[in-house]
């Protein structure tokens, strides 16, 4: 497949662009620092989501068959490029005519509101007693502009028209991908609490082509 890859050299980005690239898929990587990518075999180019200006990314999705994005704020003062990037994201597809798009979220952002989901549900149908009345809490409070933001972006994605899905997982870790995760639709992963960012990218690029995960949210988990 022919994919386009936002955020490439983030943390689940990177696990995306390697996975991608070992699986012999022809990648674009689109990021703002090109000199942290690592030596691979794929198409760059360059873009600031951090900028208030618009984005162009016509030449980043034009031809692709999918688009994978791990877009997300790496400090509160980031804030609002995974919104600000997603709806790049959508006016070039919509332009170019690319329809799938694949993006990484977070597992508390469903009891989050947003402009399109002003009275979101006070606690995730997934989360067991310590998730809900502890852990989801502490970690809203703490990550509350992040939050803000991806609630934000999954309502650029509900009202694109483009064949989205999102991945909510809950607190990231580092390793290898192993392949050995649950999922959800709809809501968080009964009683999980951790995932690697290597089996998050693992997921996203699983599920390009099934049609039963468009237009869904998805839990993702240990």
């Amino acid at each position: 497949m022919r994919l386009t890859i936002v955020g490439a050299t983030g943390g689940i980005g990177g696990q995306l662009l390697a996975q991608a690239v070992a699986a012999g898929h022809e990648v674009t990587a689109v990021v703002r620092s090109p000199n942290r990518l690592p030596d691979l075999p794929v198409r760059v180019v360059r873009a600031d989501f951090s900028a208030t200006g618009p984005v162009n990314l016509r030449s980043a999705v034009d031809g692709a068959d999918a688009v994978l994005s791990g877009l997300g704020a790496r400090s509160g003062a980031e804030a609002g490029v995974a919104s600000r990037g997603t709806r790049a994201l959508v006016r070039a597809m919509q332009a170019t005519g690319v329809r799938r798009i694949v993006v990484v979220s977070a597992a508390s952002v469903g009891t989050v509101p947003s402009p399109g989901r002003p009275d979101p549900p006070r606690h995730n149908p997934g989360d067991g007693f310590f998730m809900r009345h502890l852990a989801a809490p502490l970690a809203k409070a703490a990550f509350r502009r992040h939050y803000a933001d991806l609630a934000l972006m999954e309502d650029v994605l509900r009202d694109s028209g483009v064949d989205w899905t999102v991945s909510r997982p809950p607190r990231l870790l580092n390793g290898r991908p192993t392949g050995r995760y649950r999922t959800a639709y709809g809501q968080n992963v009964r009683g999980g609490m951790f995932i690697s960012r290597a089996d998050v990218a693992h997921h996203m690029l699983d599920v390009l082509d099934r049609p039963e995960t468009i237009r869904r949210v998805i839990g993702i988990a240990y």
